[in-house]
């Protein structure tokens, strides 16, 4: 059930927008989908989980697949006013269900990123 209050404003970091309009339609949908339910203060029950190693549930990651392929988009909710993407790639791994380190790093990065642009700003 979505809240009645306003959607959070959603931002962009990196290449992380360019990397989601290049997945199918249908992903960029139910993605997008979830986006919007992060937007309204919730998750989305079947594809948003909690991305392990960030210190409690501020950082969630979205998994899709699709024929054979997996999709994933990770945004942030750490600050109350807004939703933040901070990664979105293919996974290309068929090796295990683990986020690639490389791609864990890209998000530790645009995290800590983020974190010094806000408290610069405040």
């Amino acid at each position: 059930m979505v809240s009645e209050h306003e959607p959070r404003p959603l931002y962009w970091r990196g290449n992380a927008q360019a990397a989601f309009k290049a997945f199918p339609p249908a992903v960029q949908r139910e993605m997008g989908y979830g986006l919007f339910l992060a937007q309204m203060g919730e998750r989305h029950p079947g594809l948003a989980k909690t991305l392990a190693g960030f210190g409690g549930g501020a950082v969630i990651e979205l998994r899709q697949s699709r024929d054979g392929n997996a999709f994933r988009a990770v945004y942030s909710v750490r600050f109350a006013d807004a939703v933040y993407v901070l990664h979105a790639f293919q996974k290309k791994s068929k090796s295990g269900i683990a986020t690639p380190r490389t791609e864990i790093e890209t998000v530790r990065r645009r995290l800590a990123e983020l974190i010094s642009e806000r408290e610069r700003h405040r």
